[in-house]
C-alpha cells in the first residue's frame, strides 16, 4: 500500500546510499523496486567462489555420517524461520493448559461507521459517518473522504475526496493529514501545494502517523541528498520501522550499515531490521539479506540461509534474485551444484530482461541436452507446472 502512494510524490527521486548500490526507496523508485538493487559481492559482480578449505566438510569415505538420535530430533524440531512452535512445558507434564485471562471490558466509544467500514459495508459507513462529518468531526470526514477516493460502494470522486481530506486535515486528524499531503502532491506541482503538503507530511508523522513518518525521511532526503539528508531522514524512517512499515525497516538497514558516525549498537542492528523487511515479503529486502548472508556483510556468514533467502526473493519473480541465485548453485553455496538449475535460473533472469555475461558464458558451455533440460524446467516453472 505505501510503495503504491510513492507514485504521488513524483518530485522526490531515489537517492543512492553511499556506495553500496542500494536506494532508499523513493517514489519514482518505487516502480522498480521489484526488480531490486544489483548488491554485488565482488569486484566482477558475482558471489565469489566458497573457500574450500574453511567452508566444506569433509568428504565421507563410506556413505553419509550417522547422525545422533538426539542430534536429528533436535534439528527436527528447530523450525525454519521464526519463534518455537513445539509442546510446552505444561503438555509435556500432561497438564491442563491455564485459563486465558479475562478481557478487559472495552470502556471507549465505538465507532459504528468505521466498523461497518471494516465489515465492508461501505454504504451504511457512509450513511453512519457523513452526518457526523457534516458536523465536523474530523475522523469521519477522514472516513468520508476514503470511501469516496476508492469509490467504495459509492461513484468515486476524486475532487470530494479531497475536499473532505482537506477539511479532516484542517481537523487535526493525522490520517486525513497524510492522505491530503498524498493528493496535493499528486495532482498540483505548485511551489505553494508543495510547501503545504511537507508541511501536513510532517504534521502528520509527529503525531504518530507511520506511513506519514516514512514519507517525511523521503523528503529530507530528497531535498537534502547525501549524508545530511540522511542523518536528518533517520529519525523518521526507524519511528515508521518500529510500528511495521518495511519500507522504512529496508531503509534503516541501508542507513545503519552505510551512513557514517552512528553508534555502534545501531550498525549492529543493520542486520536485524533487514530481516524484520525480509519477513514482510518485501522482496528487495529478501534479495539484499541473502547476498548479506553470503558475503557475511553486517555478521556472520551463513550461505544455507542466504541461498533461502535468495530462493525466496526469485521465486516472487526478482529477476537478480534469479542471476544470483545461479551463481550458488554453480559455486554450491548452501546448496548442492547443479547445472540444469543454475541454468534455469539464469534463463529465467534473462527473459526478465536481465542477462549476466559470465552466466551467459557458464549456459553456453553446457551441452545441448542440458541447455534444452534447463528451458523445459525454466518453462515449466512459469507455467506453475
Amino acid at each position: 500500500m505505501i510503495r503504491v502512494l510513492f507514485l504521488f510524490a513524483c518530485r522526490i527521486a531515489p537517492v543512492a546510499l553511499l556506495a553500496t548500490g542500494v536506494f532508499v526507496a523513493a517514489p519514482v523508485w518505487a516502480q522498480t523496486a521489484k526488480k531490486g538493487p544489483s548488491v554485488t559481492a565482488g569486484d566482477n559482480g558475482t558471489i565469489p567462489k566458497k573457500d574450500t578449505a574453511a567452508e566444506t566438510a569433509p568428504a565421507s569415505t563410506g556413505g553419509e555420517t550417522p547422525v545422533k538420535a538426539d542430534e536429528a530430533k533436535k534439528d527436527e524440531d528447530k523450525p525454519a524461520d521464526g519463534p518455537s512452535t513445539g509442546l510446552s512445558v505444561l503438555d509435556r507434564m500432561g497438564a491442563d493448559l491455564p485459563a486465558l485471562p479475562a478481557e478487559k471490558p472495552f470502556t471507549g466509544k465505538v465507532d459504528e461507521a468505521f466498523g461497518a467500514f471494516q465489515r465492508g459495508r461501505y454504504l451504511t459507513a457512509m450513511e453512519l459517518a457523513l452526518p457526523r462529518a457534516q458536523l465536523g468531526d474530523p475522523a469521519a470526514q477522514t472516513l468520508v473522504a476514503e470511501i469516496l477516493d476508492r469509490g467504495l460502494g459509492v461513484r468515486r470522486n476524486r475532487e470530494q475526496a479531497m475536499f473532505w481530506y482537506g477539511q479532516s486535515a484542517n481537523g487535526g486528524d493525522p490520517t486525513g493529514m497524510f492522505k491530503y499531503a498524498i493528493l496535493l502532491m499528486e495532482r498540483s506541482r505548485s511551489k505553494e501545494d508543495r510547501a503545504k503538503a511537507d508541511e501536513l507530511m510532517k504534521k502528520s508523522a509527529d503525531l504518530g502517523n507511520a506511513s506519514a513518518q516514512f514519507n517525511y525521511g523521503q523528503v529530507l532526503v530528497a531535498d537534502s541528498p547525501g549524508e545530511k539528508g540522511l542523518a536528518a531522514a533517520l529519525p523518521y524512517y526507524e519511528k515508521s520501522a518500529e510500528q511495521g512499515i518495511a519500507d522504512a525497516q529496508y531503509a534503516v538497514s541501508q542507513i545503519y550499515l552505510n551512513l557514517k558516525g552512528l553508534p555502534e549498537e545501531k550498525t549492529k542492528r543493520a542486520r536485524e531490521w533487514l530481516l524484520r523487511a525480509a519477513r514482510a515479503g518485501y522482496d528487495t529486502a529478501q534479495l539484499d539479506l541473502g547476498i548479506w548472508l553470503v558475503n557475511g556483510t553486517g555478521g556472520e556468514r551463513d550461505y544455507d540461509a542466504g541461498f533461502k533467502w535468495l530462493k525466496r526473493a526469485a521465486d516472487g519473480g526478482n529477476p537478480v534474485a534469479q542471476s544470483k541465485l545461479a551463481q550458488l548453485y554453480i559455486h554450491a553455496l548452501g546448496t548442492k551444484p547443479d547445472p540444469i538449475q543454475a541454468a534455469k535460473w539464469f534463463v529465467l533472469a534473462r527473459r526478465a530482461g536481465l542477462n549476466d555475461p559470465l552466466l551467459e558464458d557458464f549456459y553456453l558451455g553446457l551441452n545441448e541436452d542440458q541447455q534444452k533440460a534447463a528451458v523445459d524446467a525454466a518453462n515449466k516453472y512459469r507455467s506453475g507446472s
